[in-house]
């Protein structure tokens, strides 16, 4: 009987590596209602340094995806890894001001995209399809308790020694993690896949129908997915200043709640990835993707409800919009060949964070024309809207998906 994989040490390692290494991601976040004031940064400057990482996170993706393929996901892996924990430390000793933030937090952006897709590969390489659902599963979830620990760290570290106290705490962390993931791959062998041999990227875009479905839902699933992060705090922030809490209260208990959204997230991510494992890709997507857009519908609608409705539903929101990601990922390396798996996943890079770029901007132009006189409350729900399409798409496309070689039961 093969042993659970909470219990495959190699996996573990990176995993716990990974949450290290994510402590300082959402340490500007945290921080930004102080620095906003601190720094007199206009709202527009607050957002281009949270976009500056995005953009830069969105180009490490697609260039570290393409790289595995030429130099091998090991070799990336690592590489990024070390690079991001040296540009960590660099950010939390020297970003003091608004130009040294916006440029070393678009640094850290680019640097720790390669911890991601090369991963992927990273397990694509190591597991059978059987279990490599779960596998990516608990990758992924990896990855949320990395935001939430982000969250929780620097809300500590804040309380004690103030903004600067936060971004260097959080820039030590990751070099922990890095040292564990060098320790865990250091006997991993570096596969470099000769890209010259079979199909062209071209062709595989053009000719494989579940590449393209599965590249669609995860544009969908970003669109819906980021969106849905991005305005969450702002929302519930909303929903407790309507119940008569003070405005700072609000924020501060909004984030502590998105962490505790982030915690299920990583429990979506390891037992949706096993559960597609055992009912096949295209039934847990299905029901993923049309759960998350019921809930796009109707949760913005909700904002003057009770607050434990109100968390008790965007926790079930949280768990359905991530849910979809180990799935999204396993399927896509089930049936692209290795050699080009690393090009494919640059490709879908582009597109899923594109997506997720442009719809928090969709929901906060819907916000801005429905929030005039008394109707500010009710601008919620149709703002919440604009993500139930990717919610629709990932379903579409998640139904579209065609029985594959690799996994019959997709």
């Amino acid at each position: 009987m093969k042993k659970p994989l909470w219990r495959d040490g190699w996996l573990m390692a990176i995993c716990i590596g990974r949450i290290f290494m994510y402590m300082n991601y959402m340490v500007y976040a945290a921080c930004l209602p102080i620095l906003k004031s601190e720094w007199g940064m206009s709202a527009t400057q607050a957002g281009s340094i949270a976009s500056g990482f995005s953009l830069g996170y969105a180009a490490s993706l697609a260039m570290a995806s393409w790289l595995s393929d030429h130099f091998g996901a090991r070799r990336i892996f690592i590489l990024s890894a070390i690079t991001s924990t040296v540009i960590a430390l660099v950010f939390g000793f020297f970003a003091r001001d608004y130009l040294t933030t916006l440029l070393l937090y678009s640094l850290l952006g680019i640097a720790q995209g390669g911890i991601y897709t090369p991963g992927i590969v990273l397990l694509a390489e190591r597991f059978p399809v059987a279990r490599r659902g779960g596998a990516v599963g608990w990758f992924i979830a990896s990855t949320s308790l990395g935001y939430a620990g982000s969250l929780g760290v620097s809300g500590l570290l804040i309380a004690l020694g103030g903004p600067v106290f936060a971004f260097i705490g959080t820039g030590i962390l990751p070099s922990v993690g890095a040292l564990i993931t060098w320790i865990a791959l250091r006997r991993t062998p570096n596969v470099i896949h000769d890209h010259r041999a079979g199909t062209s990227l071209a062709a595989v875009l053009k000719n494989e129908q579940n590449v393209r479905s599965l590249m669609a839902g995860y544009a969908c699933h970003c669109w819906e997915l980021l969106g849905m992060w991005a305005w969450t705090p702002a929302f519930l922030a909303a929903g407790l200043a309507l119940s008569g809490a003070a405005s700072t209260p609000s924020v501060e208990f909004a984030a502590y709640y998105v962490a505790v959204m982030h915690i299920v997230g990583a429990v979506a991510s390891s037992t949706m990835g096993h559960l597609s494992d055992l009912l096949g890709r295209r039934a847990v997507l299905t029901g993923l993707g049309a759960a998350g857009a019921l809930l796009s519908l109707i949760f913005g609608w909700l904002v003057a409800a009770p607050l434990p409705i109100l968390v008790g539903l965007m926790i079930i929101y949280g768990f359905a919009a991530i849910g979809d990601s180990p799935v999204l990922s396993a399927a896509m390396t089930e049936v692209v060949a290795p050699n080009r798996l690393g090009s494919v996943l640059a490709v879908r890079s582009l597109l899923g964070f594109g997506a997720g770029a442009v719809s928090p901007v969709a929901f906060g132009a819907v916000l801005d024309y429905l929030s005039t006189g008394d109707h500010v409350a009710s601008a919620w729900g149709p703002a919440f809207m604009v993500f139930a399409i990717g919610g629709f798409g990932a379903t579409w496309f998640a139904w579209r998906l065609r029985p594959s070689v690799a996994d019959k039961s997709i």
